[in-house]
């Protein structure tokens, strides 16, 4: 039978948020200040995926069917965007936020835990985390034009594209004539 090697049986080569020389000639200043940035974002990133997935998973009502279909896309364009952000962060010889403690400490959005609320608090909760997601995402996009990363500044800018796209989707799901509570 084989046994998981321990920690101590393991080489640790690097760890999040510290930064090694990167093959894009961006300056290692400016990359590291980035890795540290763009690592909260990615954080961001996989909350608000888990908590669209979770959405998914429970919607319910009589509006089911396109709100199911449009957070199985939304999901996909998150999760999309989580490992280009990821694969990012490698490039600039960081580490991307991977385990979900990380992610839940870093976040910009709260974790909404498992409990199911009702769609529109659910979509409510999704719009306000697309918001926050947005806002920072213009900050990351700012502040890699300014260390000269146009590369991240545009990969960036696609997410935010996006980002917003979807949460203008949201909002329309939330218009008053939808989504009507039981009383």
């Amino acid at each position: 039978m084989m046994t998981e090697p321990t920690a101590a049986d393991r080489t640790v080569l690097q760890t999040a948020d510290e930064h090694e020389a990167n093959p894009l000639g961006i300056d290692d200043e400016a990359a590291a200040e980035l890795v540290v940035t763009l690592n909260d974002s990615l954080a961001t990133l996989q909350i608000l995926a888990r908590q669209i997935q979770k959405h998914h998973w429970n919607v319910e009502g009589p509006e089911f069917l396109g709100i199911h279909e449009f957070l199985g896309d939304a999901y996909e364009n998150v999760a999309e965007a989580t490992d280009e952000l990821a694969e990012r962060i490698t490039a600039l010889g960081g580490v991307p936020v991977a385990g979900p403690e990380a992610a839940i400490e870093r976040s910009l959005v709260a974790f909404e835990g498992e409990t199911v609320y009702d769609i529109r608090s659910s979509l409510e909760a999704d719009l306000a985390a697309y918001e926050t997601l947005a806002t920072t995402l213009r900050e990351d996009a700012l502040l890699a034009q300014q260390c000269g990363d146009l590369g991240t500044a545009d990969l960036l800018q696609e997410v935010l594209s996006e980002v917003e796209d979807d949460a203008h989707h949201i909002d329309h799901f939330l218009e008053d004539d939808t989504l009507q509570r039981r009383d």
